[in-house]
């Protein structure tokens, strides 16, 4: 065996036998009264330590969870921040006002593109005082689109659902149009369409204003599709419409 591993030998032995004393040495510490007492003081701040680190390791997995969660806060409000981009930078045409749902106007002076105003069927001539009033869907406003839940607008936009009324206000105003309109004025067209009208009429429907799904496809071009009943549920949902039901038909009945 050459010296050198001799002297390592050596050294590892002699370590194990200082660790061997120290060991004894703590233990007859451990013995004496006064020395036993700051161990004791030890241990139990040591049970403290471990308890604080303890708390610390759960502090330190909450603040992960409320940083990704922040991180996901994050994103969302940059999605929102793109959204309102594009609301601003698209802003719809007909944004909604101060207005009166019902109007009584003479036809000659309505513009047909706004849907804000009641239009009078222009055959009818009568005098100011037995002009009738077509009530008319109010928009709805940013703050009533906000409030709806996200499962049931999907990716449905403002603009659309507001579209979606103007071409229900236009199925309004012209089923009513031919229905306050005198029957000797009425072609057989007219008259064919206002006998329907008076045959879906009920007792739940009687003084409101209602359409039904032969009217969308009579007066407008929106395609009575799964999306159009998922607008019509939101306009439900918003109060601007109500369902009557009854004959297998649905009524839908502007509130």
């Amino acid at each position: 065996m050459a010296s050198s591993d001799l002297e390592l030998l050596c050294s590892h032995v002699n370590e194990k036998i200082g660790n061997i004393k120290k060991t004894l040495s703590l233990r007859n510490c451990g013995q004496e009264p006064t020395l036993k007492t700051m161990l004791n003081k030890i241990g139990d701040e040591i049970i403290v330590v471990n308890e604080l680190l303890n708390q610390l390791e759960l502090e330190i997995q909450h603040q992960e969870q409320t940083n990704n969660s922040l991180k996901e806060l994050c994103e969302s409000l940059e999605e929102d921040y793109k959204d309102v981009e594009h609301l601003k930078e698209n802003i719809p045409s007909h944004l909604p006002q101060v207005r009166v749902t019902q109007s009584c106007v003479k036809g000659s002076d309505l513009d047909p593109e706004e849907p804000d105003k009641a239009v009078e069927p222009e055959p009818i001539k009568k005098p100011p005082k037995e002009q009738r009033s077509i009530k008319e869907m109010p928009f709805i406003t940013c703050d009533e689109f906000n409030g709806v839940p996200s499962y049931m607008k999907s990716r449905l936009t403002y603009g659309q659902i507001n579209d979606v009324i103007k071409e229900i206000n236009k199925a309004v105003i012209s089923k009513y149009k031919i229905l306050y309109q005198p029957k000797k004025s009425m072609n057989s067209v007219a008259r064919n369409l206002y006998h329907r009208f008076i045959n879906e009429e009920t007792k739940d429907t009687k003084g409101r204003y209602f359409i039904v799904e032969a009217d969308i496809k009579e007066f407008t071009t929106l395609k009575v599709d799964k999306k159009f009943h998922v607008i019509l549920s939101i306009l439900r949902h918003c109060r601007r419409l109500s369902e009557v039901r009854g004959g297998g038909l649905t009524r839908y009945v502007i509130t």
